[in-house]
């Protein structure tokens, strides 16, 4: 197992400055931001341009992580793979496709993404939707020799009632997932808030697991009892503003990191886990990022054999 981080959280460096830093402090690989590089919508960034990536642009990136000794663990692009609007959609759909192609490109073994939904369909219509849309996908991975992870972040925000607007949040549908080919990207982080337990939700599935995220969760539960698990209703400004609980970098949440690491060894997990940092007390600015992840590595690193 390493240790890595998504770079995500620092959407305004370059993909070189974020390596050297990154290998300076000890991480072990990147998982890369790969989205289009439209709008600035939070926790997403755009380190590697996939939509113009050739043999040249992938001979270099192999360079800038061999003279930093990295890993690149995943190409990562968190999209509604069911958006709603056709366009939206299609434009989704062929970005995965591209990371795929780049992926393999750069040796990387996994792409992640979500399966998403369309808020105005049924869960059973969105997975039948979702069992047209994903073979094809699957299918040029695995002729590229990459595995689609998907992860199992909620999405809550994507959702105008605040229900979950990614559907990969529960085992069940895991199951569904891995019946079509997909892998999970296990981020313990989103199982807590949803009271289920992110250990006995790992334990069955570490085969299926190519590669992990490290976010960690801090609740409140005296304030759920005001709102609710579903969470504001009222007055909702931020549609991601659940109201009793909120992401933190691991060791300063309600995740047992000792008990999730040792299970994903029991299972026989040997990729990367990844720091997915999405503090807001340790964020806002590029020197309180750092400190988030210089925090993430020193909760993480006792726990993973050298």
């Amino acid at each position: 197992m390493k240790l890595g981080m998504l770079t995500a959280c620092l959407p305004d460096q370059p993909l070189e400055q974020i390596a050297a830093w990154a290998a300076g402090q000890g991480y072990e690989a990147l998982e890369v931001a790969a989205w289009p590089a439209v709008g600035d919508r939070p926790f997403t960034a755009s380190h590697l341009d996939v939509s113009s990536f050739g043999e040249r642009e992938a001979d270099s990136t192999r360079a800038l992580f061999d003279r930093h000794g990295l890993t690149l663990s995943s190409l990562a692009f968190y999209d509604n793979n069911l958006h709603p609007d056709p366009g939206e959609r299609k434009a989704v759909n062929d970005h995965v496709a591209a990371c795929i192609d780049a992926a393999a490109l750069l040796g990387c073994p996994t792409v992640g993404t979500f399966v998403g939904r369309h808020p105005g369909r049924t869960v059973a219509e969105n997975l039948r939707d979702a069992e047209e849309i994903f073979p094809p996908l699957v299918e040029r991975a695995g002729e590229h020799g990459v595995k689609l992870i998907v992860e199992n972040c909620v999405m809550e925000g994507w959702h105008p009632d605040g229900y979950p607007g990614n559907l990969a949040y529960s085992p069940e549908l895991w199951e569904w997932m891995f019946s079509l080919g997909l892998y999970l990207n296990y981020d313990p982080s989103h199982l807590l808030w949803m009271g289920i337990d992110p250990v006995e939700a790992l334990r069955p599935y570490v085969d299926r697991i190519p590669h992990a995220q490290a976010k960690d969760i801090q609740l409140f539960p005296q304030r759920r009892h005001h709102y609710g698990w579903p969470g504001k209703a009222v007055v909702r400004e931020d549609p991601f503003d659940v109201g009793w609980w909120r992401y933190r970098v691991p060791g300063l949440g309600d995740v047992d990191w000792r008990r999730v690491v040792d299970t994903l060894y029991e299972g026989g997990f040997d990729g990367v886990l990844s720091v997915e940092h999405e503090d807001p007390v340790w964020g806002g600015t590029e020197d309180r990022i750092h400190t988030g992840l210089q925090v993430a590595h020193r909760t993480l690193r006792p726990l993973i054999v050298a």
